[in-house]
């Protein structure tokens, strides 16, 4: 989440000025910054710290990089892994390392580290390193091979994202993670999976390990990605070229450096003084976006981004628990003005509300799936007619509840989050234009924000969703633990609206059909299947409004021509990965070569 919060997270009001940084003309220095984080100097060399002073796609390494694909999830990039094969169902994993791959400090990259690295993973739990053995798509079992291949098989608790989860596995050196696991930690993992007593005293074995894992501190970085860490302070890291990386031959830069950032304006003044090569998504007004572009070499990039921007009701409030009402809104909010107020330049108008970005819903649906919707284009007389169905009534040019009492429709947004700020604003200003009494609330951070609505605080709030490429993540959002249904030991339960984090409220059946159930479908079906659920959800998404979709996000980058050429293009299916994937792909050479 901290990276969806940094997406979100804009200014649409401060204007950049050149900071007194320097260019970066060394030779063969490349500069950036870490989109997923800020440097903090005293954080260990562990890519198992959430602050670690590791760089996906520079130092560390997965065995594959996702490829942007709006709909396939399981298409790759290879990364430490050359090849790989996955039965139908996902029941068995193969992968086959690079052959030449080395660490920094000249040993191979053996199945062993691998296998380590997933036991470590298992110490965090979480996507295909739980140890429950019921949590859906967890490995049940880890077997090396040869030195090159390893074998990961899928627990009885399948789930098609899988070999994505396992793909994404950071890889570490086992000579130097290694002594994190004690003496038959396998042995214990293996009971942890099991139940009873036992079964449950090793599982608290295993997650126990957690901190450890988290806190431990390498005396160096032993990197098998195309840097190695030399430096860091609370100003930048500096990364230098790692003479064993497998693909060496493909590295433009002969050092990294990674400036710290601890806002927006800052990465803003970074591009106006031309002291970055490249830059990832960093949401920009388009007064200081004409600044950026009139820096010689500065350029703009932009692709798809899975991610999208609504309004989110809690149901359990009235007159929000019914539907006549939230269509009404839906048709007195211009989102196309309120995308021009908000993001501009990082933002589309969101076509219907669906649960899907634009970019992937016609794959999703096809033509016809689309054309069976309601936009909601603006439009007060029917919004007039849906407030009255609600029993509501107008006086004085105001509506009133069906008791007779004033409505005023409030909506949260945390106040640092100033797209989401300028576009609630935009809302109300609207709203009140058409009798709708309005005001926008903010909350003083994004973590506050997030308690106070779990705790169902709210009326009415922002929300990030459309979530893809995989459809099930994509409709969790909307159908999962927000709105009340839980996934515990591989078994779909439903708490009550407004308990153990229901803030959403919705029912739990509507006209037959349990979104809930089929959001958790969609971790199993097949393509076909998929197809038809998401179908489902689109139409009951676009139907009963539990959320009215605003903007969808666009993944705006900047690079600079000016040292490094080479640039993925626009919509290019890379410009989701760390600028280092780019270099180990092979893209970026130095300018005039």
């Amino acid at each position: 989440m901290r990276r969806l919060a940094a997406i979100a997270a804009m200014s649409l009001i401060a204007t950049a000025t050149a900071c007194g940084v320097g260019s970066s003309a060394g030779s063969g220095v490349y500069t950036t910054v870490d989109g997923a984080k800020q440097i903090d100097a005293t954080a260990p060399i562990n890519p198992f710290n959430p602050q670690g002073n590791t760089f996906l796609g520079y130092d560390a390494m997965t065995l594959a990089w996702p490829k942007n694909d709006p709909v396939d999830r399981n298409r790759f990039y290879p990364g430490l892994a050359a090849s790989w094969s996955a039965t139908p169902d996902q029941g068995e994993v193969v992968i086959h390392l690079q052959p030449d791959a080395k660490w920094s400090d000249g040993k191979p990259v053996t199945s062993e580290d691998v296998r380590t690295s997933i036991g470590l993973a298992y110490t965090q739990g979480g996507t295909a390193y739980a140890v429950d053995p019921k949590a859906a798509g967890s490995a049940a079992d880890v077997r090396v091979v040869d030195a090159k291949t390893l074998k990961v098989t899928q627990g009885a608790s399948k789930s098609n994202l899988f070999l994505r989860n396992v793909l994404s596995t950071v890889v570490v050196p086992a000579h130097v993670f290694g002594k994190l696991l004690p003496p038959g930690f396998w042995t214990t993992l293996k009971t942890a999976r099991g139940t009873g007593p036992e079964a449950e005293k090793a599982k608290a074995q295993v997650t126990g390990l957690a901190q450890k894992v988290i806190s431990f501190a390498p005396a160096e970085d032993v990197s098998a990605g195309p840097f190695v860490l030399e430096r860091v302070n609370p100003g930048e890291a500096l990364l230098v070229r790692n003479k064993h990386f497998f693909a060496s031959r493909n590295i433009a830069p002969e050092r990294v450096k990674v400036l710290n950032y601890t806002g927006n304006q800052q990465i803003w003044n970074y591009l106006i003084a031309g002291t970055l090569d490249s830059a990832p998504f960093t949401a920009t007004p388009s007064g200081v976006l004409n600044r950026i572009r009139q820096t010689d070499g500065n350029e703009v990039v932009k692709g798809f981004s899975p991610v999208a921007v609504s309004l989110a009701f809690n149901q359990t409030r009235k007159p929000y628990d019914n539907v006549h009402v939230r269509r009404a809104l839906a048709y007195l909010i211009n989102r196309a003005q309120v995308t021009k107020v908000a993001s501009p330049e990082a933002g589309t108008p969101a076509q219907t509300t669906t649960g899907i970005h634009a970019a992937s819903a016609k794959s999703w649906l096809g033509g016809d799936g689309m054309a069976g919707l309601d936009p909601y284009r603006v439009d007060p007389a029917k919004a007039a007619k849906e407030l009255e169905a609600a029993g509501m009534t107008k006086k004085d040019g105001r509506w009133l509840k069906p008791d007779g009492t004033p409505w005023r429709v409030e909506i949260h947004v945390p106040a640092s989050f100033s797209d989401w700020v300028a576009a609630a604003k935009a809302i109300t200003s609207q709203l009140n234009d058409y009798g709708v009494d309005a005001a926008v609330l903010t909350a003083a951070d994004y973590t506050l924000y997030l308690d106070e609505l779990a705790a169902g605080n709210y009326d009415i709030g922002f929300w990030l969703m459309a979530l893809g490429p995989s459809p099930y993540n994509i409709y969790q959002r909307i159908y999962g633990s927000a709105n009340g249904w839980q996934l515990l030991a591989g078994r779909l339960t439903r708490v009550p609206p407004g308990t153990q984090g229901n803030w959403m409220g919705g029912p739990e059946t509507v006209g037959g059909v349990n979104p809930g159930a089929l959001t958790n479908r969609l971790n199993v079906a097949g393509p076909d299947e998929q197809r038809r659920i998401v179908g489902t959800l689109a139409k009951l998404t676009n139907e009963q409004l539990p959320v009215i979709q605003l903007y969808d996000y666009v993944n705006t980058q900047f690079v600079s021509t000016t040292r490094y050429t080479g640039w993925p293009r626009t919509d290019s299916d890379v410009l989701r990965l760390p600028a280092g994937v780019w270099m180990q792909l092979g893209m970026i050479k130095k300018a005039g070569r």
